[in-house]
């Protein structure tokens, strides 16, 4: 058995290797949806098991056609980073080591990789230094631990115990979101028992930052409140003013302000960026991810909250087969999942291979990038750039010579670049018009990949 694993691990490392060094001139969308795969994959169950190399290379094999080269220099499809050479080399270890990383008994080297890359990353983001953190799958469950905890600790500032006596007759939460608010946070409010539609919506701008100005008028004083914010809007990349929301709720006797920070609150690493972040600090919770911009590979987010101990009431368990010890980290006490990889050494990785210059230079270079896709494109004839490009992020929308309509053609050119594979992006609406939207966040984009890929998209409308 020991000899199967070697081989399999071996053959695994050859396939994989080979892959990633065809990824930059790979067809970067699937070329087979998961119907045509289920055919070529399903059928009953084998009674007898294969050699682990057969089924790695039939894997390999067959499994390929429907991959995306997400991983790729010319994927611009979500925000979607790749994966760094040391965060991808971590990962395969990761996989090798097999560890538990939920306690601290089944693994003190997981506890240990979180005590050290939790701080560097709240030192990268500006944020307190004495800040409780966890690594979530993502920032999407980031933000509904962050949110879980404002609702332990608005209400036990009442007296209530939400964990013990859940919501039942519990005083009523107010709970205030910006109009672009992300649809993963309306989630976590619906894991956590607040409703999707229960919230108060804020006025946004053109670029969909939350008008800081309307919020005094929403507030009610005398109900415990929940503020959230966003730090980088998912088209636009536009951030609400943190430090104008902040002002407003420092009379609040009995309010929390959780800041949804997905990639725009790696902004917080760049001098020529930061502006953008003012006032994030100030705020109780944030979410981020590690697998967009910091380009760790998936899964992995960040949450961090004013408050150990609220942190820990909010999340934690006991029982008392765990052989917990309050002297050492047991790492499932800040997210919520249990069993659950190891995201600490691949954080740790990807932020020991870059150092604070790195992140700084790769947060930067994709800005620029953005920038340079949008200049490249907005010149060109019947193209509109929507956004102001803050960011990482371009909307654009193509307008047909014949007078056709613009939303349509704008699908017809997105559509035509995925199935040429020299690039991919998605597409959006953007206050009512159809959009292309082009995330730049992966750590091997160079200026060549933006240039073939507004060359792209200009002969798909050209066509």
């Amino acid at each position: 058995m020991a000899d199967d694993r070697e081989r399999a691990l071996r053959r695994a490392a050859e396939l994989g290797l080979a892959y990633v060094a065809g990824l930059n001139e790979r067809h970067v969308g699937a070329l087979i949806d998961d119907v045509g795969l289920v055919a070529r994959l399903g059928g009953p169950l084998p009674d007898e098991g294969e050699d682990p190399v057969a089924v790695v290379e039939q894997m390999a094999r067959d499994f390929d056609p429907g991959l995306v080269a997400t991983a790729g220099p010319r994927y611009f499809g979500f925000v979607i980073g790749g994966q760094l050479p040391a965060a991808a080399g971590a990962d395969w270890l990761t996989g090798a080591w097999s560890q538990a990383a939920n306690l601290h008994p089944l693994s003190p080297a997981a506890a240990a990789a979180e005590l050290v890359a939790g701080p560097w990353m709240l030192d990268l983001l500006g944020l307190p230094p004495d800040a409780s953190f966890g690594f979530p799958t993502g920032a999407a469950l980031g933000s509904t631990v962050g949110l879980a905890v404002a609702r332990h600790t608005v209400l036990e500032r009442l007296g209530w115990d939400v964990e013990a006596r859940g919501l039942y007759g519990a005083p009523e939460i107010q709970v205030i979101v910006g109009d672009e608010v992300h649809s993963t946070l309306l989630a976590g409010l619906q894991y956590l028992g607040f409703g999707r539609e229960r919230v108060t919506r804020i006025p946004a701008d053109e670029q969909g930052r939350m008008r800081a100005e309307a919020l005094p008028a929403a507030l009610d004083p005398s109900a415990p409140t929940i503020v959230c914010i966003q730090a980088g809007n998912v088209n636009t990349g536009a951030f609400d003013p943190a430090d104008a929301v902040a002002d407003t709720l420092a009379g609040h006797p009995n309010a929390w302000l959780h800041v949804d920070g997905a990639f725009g609150l790696w902004a917080a690493a760049s001098p020529q960026l930061r502006h953008l972040v003012a006032g994030v600090e100030r705020a109780d919770s944030w979410a981020t991810d590690a697998h967009k911009w910091l380009n760790s590979g998936y899964d992995c987010g960040f949450v961090a909250l004013r408050g150990r101990d609220a942190h820990r009431a909010a999340m934690s368990a006991t029982a008392a087969y765990l052989m917990q010890d309050a002297a050492h980290r047991d790492n499932w006490e800040y997210v919520l999942d249990s069993s659950r990889r190891a995201r600490g050494f691949i954080v740790y990785a990807a932020l020991r291979s870059l150092g604070r210059n790195g992140v700084r230079e790769m947060v930067e270079r994709c800005c620029r990038l953005a920038r340079r896709v949008a200049a490249r494109l907005s010149v060109a004839d019947g193209v509109e750039v929507l956004n102001d490009v803050v960011l990482n992020q371009v909307l654009v929308r193509f307008t047909p010579r014949d007078g056709g309509d613009p939303d349509a053609f704008t699908g017809d050119v997105m559509a035509r670049v995925q199935a040429e594979g020299e690039a991919w992006m998605g597409g959006t609406t953007w206050h009512g018009m159809g959009a292309i939207r082009i995330s730049v966040s992966n750590w091997s984009t160079t200026e060549a990949d933006i240039d073939r890929t507004a060359d792209a998209l200009l002969r798909a409308a050209g066509a």
